[in-house]
């Protein structure tokens, strides 16, 4: 039986309980043994045992029930968001960004404020000032879709636009010098579009023009 052998020892007894619950020793759902029956198993005093059980409560895996025991919630540690989308491919950030842009250009036509549709009003005109230069040009465009995932009034959505928006403007910024064009009249005019039918509370034009938007990108790297 595999045991903890060096520190620090709650750390290492953590990823055994970890191993085990992923070869299926615990399914989903099951009540973990108690401390007296984990401790020698490990290796490591009951106190130890218990903040490898805190650990995995932290990450996902575990949740203890007052006055039932130790059960397991998932199946494995979810590796973390940022580095997950920093090693994305362009396409899949794209793709990510049509999931979730497409369905808040939806609802936000559908629960913008008037005070969230001036926002955008404005900051469609500073995406419009800010043509020439490539990064700006790729913040302001940024802001304006970003104003249109708020104006959604949904927080998921808005914490997923976030989290890959790092990952998408080094990746725009690329793509545009690769093309050596960026700003012209045609793509303006798509977001204005995209403005007027969140203005005009028409959800599915505003979806619409979204998705053939992002789409169109995919198309531009050649996919």
């Amino acid at each position: 039986m595999t045991v903890v052998r060096r520190e620090p020892l709650a750390d290492q007894a953590a990823e055994l309980l970890l191993e085990r619950i992923r070869s299926g020793e615990w399914p989903l759902g099951a009540k973990l043994p108690g401390e007296t029956t984990l401790a020698p198993q490990l290796g490591v005093g009951r106190s130890t045992v218990r903040e490898a059980i805190r650990q995995l409560a932290g990450r996902g895996i575990l949740t203890t029930r007052q006055g039932a025991g130790v059960f397991v919630t998932a199946l494995d540690a979810p590796e973390d968001w940022t580095r997950t989308v920093a090693r994305a491919d362009i396409l899949a950030v794209i793709e990510a960004r049509i999931a979730v842009e497409v369905e808040a250009s939806a609802l936000a036509a559908a629960r913008r404020t008037p005070a969230e549709l001036r926002a955008l009003k404005k900051s469609l005109r500073e995406r419009e000032t800010h043509r020439t230069a490539i990064e700006e040009h790729v913040d302001t465009d940024i802001v304006f879709h970003r104003t249109i995932v708020v104006a959604a009034h949904n927080p998921i959505l808005l914490d997923l636009f976030d989290g890959f928006t790092p990952r998408n403007r080094h990746a725009m910024i690329e793509m545009l010098r690769t093309r050596g064009t960026h700003g012209d009249d045609a793509d303006h005019d798509t977001h204005r579009r995209i403005y007027d039918a969140i203005a005009d509370r028409d959800g599915v034009t505003a979806a619409a023009v979204t998705r053939d938007h992002l789409s169109s990108l995919t198309t531009a790297l050649g996919r």
